[in-house]
């Protein structure tokens, strides 16, 4: 971008500026710290410069929105032409409250619905199951059968709404209960809109919630993304997410490294199963979170762009430009909000969610304020929209595309990004002798992510604990008022009245039925057939979620049995 004259011109002009007017204010008045950090501890540079981008070639490395390497963005007019689409969370009690919800976010302009399931849903248990006491409805919707899911979208054509169902270990169920529901609404499976998260790379990696073990969780993954070209073409099929890999305490590197390297191994597997790369990577969406320091979230997104668009080309020979096209939803750090003086949030909400925007996210969520507390309460959740809705009508950041790119900082951070994931990434594919899917099961089985996650959760939180890291209301400006606000509730009913629809479509479905078909999923297991049809079949018939699950845990056995946690 700079010829070796004008670079040597700069490098003149720096060290000049240094001694003749930076050291004198340094030697006056110093700086507030000896060094400067992101929040991930990744050192920043105090000033820079086109020292810093001097082997930066334009169209290798930046090029054009719309155009390979989409580090300016995978359209060309990106948020000048449509905004992101505006999710909330939403999700709580029984399939009506959770309906309502939906119903109010729309009224209030969201643009796309996002579903939280309660603890037994995530985990394939019914709400009668013992291990669900306590839990039925507390953190998200329970979702037992088809009858639920009937429920819970009365009132919404699912033609006309983008719904995003974050759901890993019964992910399956939850799509195939979708599917039914445009089946009985008349809307074809073509036009069915939507992601579910459905990786469960990263549930062994960070989240755990597992029901069978990583090897047979990977091929039911697969099975929905084969049945997804087949029949949902418009529907994301999984959610590659490293937002869970950051909150349980990565750093930015590390969560991109290791979210692209689970998203490696699918197209991995998906090309052992004989897929075409061109015909399922179009289907493949990530999940990224969005932390308080801007800059690097910013070089993050653009380094991911141009990590995916060249590995995708290098290694697995795509070819059309939709497969090498990386879209992401974003949400902001759940981890970083506090109870204490929780109003605060709202501003670290925004800064988070700008980050996003600045970015290039196709889909953001942005946190309530009040979510370290208990779930959003309406007022908060309405907030949280406006938040976006200020951002993209108010701010002028969705009118330039890509409007940092060219910054000295910016470039130079993405290019650090990017050459300390791709180390990451290599690092991978050798573990798993020239495999990245195997790389990854095999770092699962011996426990390389948990360490290098819980490394860089440990020593962020010794920066917080000295000091070093300012969070505010918590380790600095500290107040003794409470500022709690009012908490959403769940209704302690919640559980005997989604007990009471449970027995009610048991006692009404054709059990015939329901043992026909979960026997055709057992053979369809047993003939290392894709699952998916069955499944479909199952949840028309008013089979449970429970009882489906067990079919699996019934041939593959428990995770948890198999790591020794009971």
């Amino acid at each position: 971008m700079y010829d070796d004259e004008e670079l040597s011109e700069i490098r003149e002009a720096h060290a000049e500026w240094e001694a003749e007017t930076l050291d004198q204010t340094l030697d006056r008045h110093g700086e507030r710290k000896d060094r400067f950090a992101t929040v991930s501890n990744h050192e920043v540079e105090r000033l820079y410069t086109p020292e810093d981008v001097a082997d930066t070639d334009y169209e290798e490395d930046l090029g054009f929105p719309g155009e390979e390497p989409y580090t300016r963005g995978v359209y060309p007019t990106m948020h000048r032409g449509r905004t992101w689409t505006m999710r909330q969370f939403a999700g709580f009690g029984t399939a009506e409250e959770t309906n309502e919800r939906f119903h109010y976010l729309i009224d209030e302009g969201q643009t796309g619905l996002s579903t939280a399931f309660d603890m037994p849903s995530l985990m394939g248990l019914d709400s009668d199951d013992p291990m669900s006491l306590g839990e039925v409805g507390k953190e998200g919707v329970a979702v037992d059968t088809l009858r639920d899911m009937e429920v819970l979208f009365d009132g919404i054509d699912v033609g006309e709404v983008s719904t995003s169902f974050t759901i890993n270990p019964s992910a399956p169920v939850i799509y195939a209960m979708y599917v039914a529901i445009a089946d009985r609404q008349g809307v074809p499976r073509e036009e069915l809109r939507g992601t579910l998260q459905n990786d469960m790379l990263k549930e062994f990696i960070a989240q755990k919630e597992w029901v069978i073990p990583p090897k047979p969780s990977l091929d039911l993954v697969t099975d929905t993304i084969e049945f997804a070209v087949d029949e949902t073409p418009k529907f994301k099929p999984i959610s590659v997410s490293g937002y869970h890999i950051r909150e349980a305490g990565s750093t930015a590197v590390q969560e991109l490294a290791f979210t692209l390297a689970d998203g490696f191994a699918y197209v991995e597997d998906c090309l052992d199963r004989g897929l075409d790369v061109d015909a399922f990577a179009p289907q493949l969406s990530f999940f990224f979170n969005s932390h308080n320091s801007i800059f690097e979230e910013v070089a993050k997104f653009r380094a991911a762009r141009r990590i995916y668009a060249r590995i995708m080309g290098e290694w697995y020979d795509a070819e059309a430009d939709a497969s090498k096209r990386l879209k992401f939803h974003t949400q902001t750090a759940g981890q970083s909000l506090t109870a204490q003086q929780p109003l605060n949030n709202v501003v670290r909400v925004t800064l988070q969610a700008l980050a996003g925007v600045l970015g290039g996210t196709q889909s953001l969520h942005t946190n309530s304020f009040d979510e370290a507390l208990a779930l959003p309460s309406e007022q908060a959740v309405r907030v949280a929209l406006r938040t976006q809705q200020i951002i993209a009508e108010e701010s002028g950041a969705a009118d330039i595309v890509d409007p940092l790119g060219g910054s000295f900082a910016v470039e130079a951070l993405t290019d650090e990004v990017e050459a300390e994931a791709t180390a990451y990434i290599e690092e991978i594919r050798e573990m798993g002798d020239g495999s990245v899917r195997d790389g990854v099961l095999r770092g699962i089985e011996q426990g390389y992510f948990h360490r290098e996650i819980q490394e860089a959760s440990y020593e962020y939180q010794e920066r917080v604990d000295s000091g070093e890291e300012t969070v505010v209301g918590v380790n600095a400006y500290e107040i003794d008022d409470d500022t709690r606000p009012d908490l959403l509730h769940v209704d302690e009913t919640t559980r005997e009245r989604q007990l009471d629809r449970l027995e009610s479509v048991k006692d009404e479905r054709d059990d015939d039925a329901v043992e026909a078909a979960l026997d055709d999923l057992r053979a369809a297991i047993d003939a290392d057939e894709n699952v998916m049809p069955a499944i479909v079949t199952a949840v028309k018939a008013y089979a449970t979620m429970g009882e489906i699950m067990a079919v699996f845990e019934a041939e593959y056995g428990t995770y948890r049995e198999r790591i020794g946690v009971a």
